[in-house]
């Protein structure tokens, strides 16, 4: 899967409801709006996200996590644990992965 992929699915999995309007998902993931929309079209063609009517504001588009990019993400994330398992948390101590985890939410929550 593509890492710009993984990341549209990542952020709409995440997300609750699991539907984003297109111009903020575009800006999650560095996109132009341009480039985001082909992204999109890539995305909707394999069936991984849909575009639905924005109920709030008619000129804009939801992109919408379908069961089919569930299932890809859910695939996905298997890999991508056990990568970082691999290669990033497995060769910490107990010790350094709980302080790793208390600086990274310090950084989390000082930007929100």
């Amino acid at each position: 899967m593509p890492e710009a992929w993984f990341e549209v699915l990542l952020r709409l999995g995440r997300t609750p409801g699991h539907r984003l309007r297109m111009t903020d998902l575009a800006d999650a993931v560095s996109f132009s709006s341009g480039g985001f929309t082909r992204l999109a079209d890539r995305m909707a063609k394999e069936g991984l996200i849909r575009r639905d009517p924005d109920p709030n504001d008619r000129r804009a588009a939801l992109a919408v996590l379908t069961d089919q990019g569930a299932e890809a993400l859910d695939r996905a994330m298997t890999t991508h644990v056990s990568h970082l398992r691999t290669h990033f948390s497995g060769l910490l101590s107990a010790e350094d992965r709980r302080h790793l985890g208390r600086t990274l939410r310090t950084l989390r929550d000082a930007h929100g």
